[in-house]
């Protein structure tokens, strides 16, 4: 009101701090929260405009880990996220209860494990309307290339995967094929938790008309992934901080 009065009146600052009963110095008095709370506030929303689907945890642990803002405290992060509306609303699904399967193996060191699977619409991502063994051959010899040879691959039980023509380069580059077991998707759950946030985080979220247009998208979305998305697993680290800190 005394900026107002200021403006439309052209009194001085003291007349009218005198008029609303304000000092000086409360007129003159710039709120660092107010700044810090508007700054939080853009970034989550830039950070939720580009990814539609994340919630505040990844939110949180973008501001924290990945960009290195001191914004440690999740009190004050969630407050502007909830005032801002930002919540996912997610629809909770039925638990389907399964036989004990046998459990996840978990690696312990780079390039012990692999896992490879198929999604009908992703280490390396393989861009067509079908994939032959050849294909998966060819994949999996250019990821040698740049990353070094597996001790072995774990992958269902698809007509690729079973394929003579696998068999034979495996047994060529003396790498084991695991295979779980039929129905059992969860033995093989790195690559399907992978599968669904490719799925939910890019896939769902465009229309494609060209598998050129996939093909170049995915090189972006895979960047995005390895270097910019906080990853739950890594400890709230993207897998490059994660390789980073490993190393």
């Amino acid at each position: 009101m005394a900026c107002h009065y200021l403006e439309e009146r052209f009194i001085s600052i003291r007349r009218a701090c005198h008029i609303f009963n304000i000092s000086v110095t409360c007129y003159y008095h710039k709120s660092v929260a107010s700044d810090e709370n508007k700054l939080i506030a853009d970034l989550l929303i830039d950070l939720t405009q580009k990814n539609k689907n994340w919630g505040f945890g990844l939110c949180f642990l973008s501001l924290y880990n990945f960009l290195g803002l001191p914004y440690n405290h999740k009190r004050v992060v969630y407050r502007i996220y909830c005032d801002l509306e930002l919540n996912l609303r997610i629809k909770p699904k039925r638990r389907i209860k399964r036989d004990k399967p046998i459990p996840l193996a978990v690696p312990d060191s780079i390039n012990q494990s692999w896992s490879m699977d198929f999604m009908p619409d992703a280490l390396t991502v393989e861009i067509d309307f079908s994939l032959p063994a050849q294909r998966v051959i060819r994949g999996l010899n250019q990821l040698i290339e740049y990353r070094g040879k597996p001790d072995q691959v774990r992958c269902d039980n698809g007509p690729e995967y079973i394929s003579n023509a696998l068999k034979d380069w495996a047994l060529e580059q003396d790498i084991a094929i695991r295979y779980i077991e039929p129905g059992h998707p969860q033995q093989n759950a790195y690559v399907e938790r992978y599968n669904r946030t490719m799925r939910y985080d890019w896939l769902n979220q465009e229309l494609f008309t060209t598998l050129a247009q996939v093909r170049e998208q995915a090189e972006h979305w895979l960047y995005h992934y390895n270097n910019e998305r906080p990853n739950m697993g890594n400890g709230g680290f993207t897998p490059m901080q994660k390789l980073f800190h490993a190393a």
